[in-house]
Order: structure tokens, then sequence, then C-alpha cells
């Protein structure tokens, strides 16, 4: 009695004879398979074919997307090297609040910015970003270990910011010593009355860098 083959049987054994269709190549044009794309009965190697080309467009979509990001990435190293020349322009100590914040607008397109200071050195207290912060932004800063990107939830942060009643999302970095995990010395704040412009979904790398950015150069303006 003749054992009836299942097909992973089948499959099992083409792959374990792979000249099976150079010995039998009769088969190829003899073999009709039902195409997904036309419905109609194709041969093998048509068969194959269309595979193929499904293949080849599923790589085309995936390398243009990569183009993409690639293209993205790049575009926000730019504008992150433009700001860093903005910071190092920047000869005054006292001055350096405004060119982080005017930097982030004018490089990133940003449509509002601000930042607070928690511990000022005593000849900078009159500053605007020495301006008084509650102790629950204090603690809201230091329990802040990544940036956080996504709706404005009516954070008391994103209410120093200009026209703070259109702001519908946010960014909100905390300002630490570069490689440090302890209390934070102040927020850096960025916002836009466009719910998309800032989401959960947003990498976080760059924000990363700016606020490590940020806090070095803020740094000889503390106590």
């Amino acid at each position: 009695m003749t054992a009836t083959l299942d097909s992973a049987a089948v499959a099992q054994y083409l792959t374990d004879h792979p000249h099976f269709f150079e010995e039998h190549a009769g088969l190829l044009g003899d073999v009709r398979l039902s195409s997904p794309l036309t419905g109609r009965a194709v041969s093998l190697q048509e068969r194959q074919m269309e595979v193929m080309r499904d293949r080849y467009k599923a790589l085309e979509l995936r390398l243009s997307e990569l183009n993409r990001h690639a293209q993205e990435n790049q575009a926000i190293a730019n504008r992150f090297h433009s700001w860093n020349q903005s910071l190092l322009k920047e000869r005054e100590v006292a001055a350096m609040p405004r060119a982080i914040t005017e930097g982030l607008k004018s490089s990133f397109g940003v449509p509002a910015a601000t930042l607070r200071l928690f511990t000022p050195a005593a000849q900078y207290a009159g500053e605007w970003f020495a301006a008084g912060v509650s102790d629950d932004a204090r603690l809201f800063a230091n329990g802040l270990q990544a940036p956080y990107c996504g709706s404005n939830n009516d954070f008391e942060a994103v209410r120093w910011l200009d026209d703070a009643g259109s702001i519908e999302s946010a960014v909100i970095v905390a300002l630490r010593a570069p490689q440090s995990k302890g209390p934070a010395f102040g927020l850096l704040i960025m916002g836009s009355p466009d719910p998309e412009r800032f989401t959960s979904l947003m990498a976080t790398d760059f924000l990363v860098h700016i606020g490590e950015t940020a806090s070095v150069a803020l740094a000889p303006l503390l106590a």
C-alpha cells in the first residue's frame, strides 16, 4: 500500500533534493498553479516570477523607508549642529538661557521654548530663567529620567511658555549634570499648538542630546 504524502513531506523532499527540477525539467511547464494576483492558472515558473516580483517590491518599499529615515535623521543632525553653533557664539553667561531657547526655535522650528533653573547663582536670581518654581515641579523634574514627549496634560512647566493656553503638545527635558541620575537643577520645555508635533511615538535620542548639551551650557549659571 502506498503511503499518502502530506504537503509538508513533499515540501521537505523538495528542500532535501534541490536538483529535483533539474532532473524533471518538464514539470516546470506542466505543473499549473493558481495565481493569487490574476486568479488564472499559471506555470510553476510564472508563479515563481510573481513571488520574486512581490519580494522585490517589498524590498523596494523597505529601502525607501530606510532612506526616508536616513534623510530625516540627517536633517535633525543638521539642525542640532546649527543649534550648537548658536550656543558657541554666545559669550555672555547670563545670555545663555536665551541663546538656548531662541536657538531651539530658530534651528528646529519650535513654536515655543523656555527653561527654568532651580538653583541659580545669587547674581542671576532676578533673571527670567530663575523665576519661582513649585515643589511639585521640582519633584516632577527629579522623577523625569527620560524626556517627556506628548500631549500637554496641563503641566505646570508648560504654563511657563508664552501663549501657554494654545499649547497642545510638549517636550519636557530635565536638566542634570552630565551622566548624572541625581536631582535635576532645572527644566527645558518646548511646546506647539499642533497636537501632532510632539507625540509619545517619537524617538527621544536627539532630545536626550539637547538636554545634555543645554545642561553643560547652563552649568556656569548655577550656585
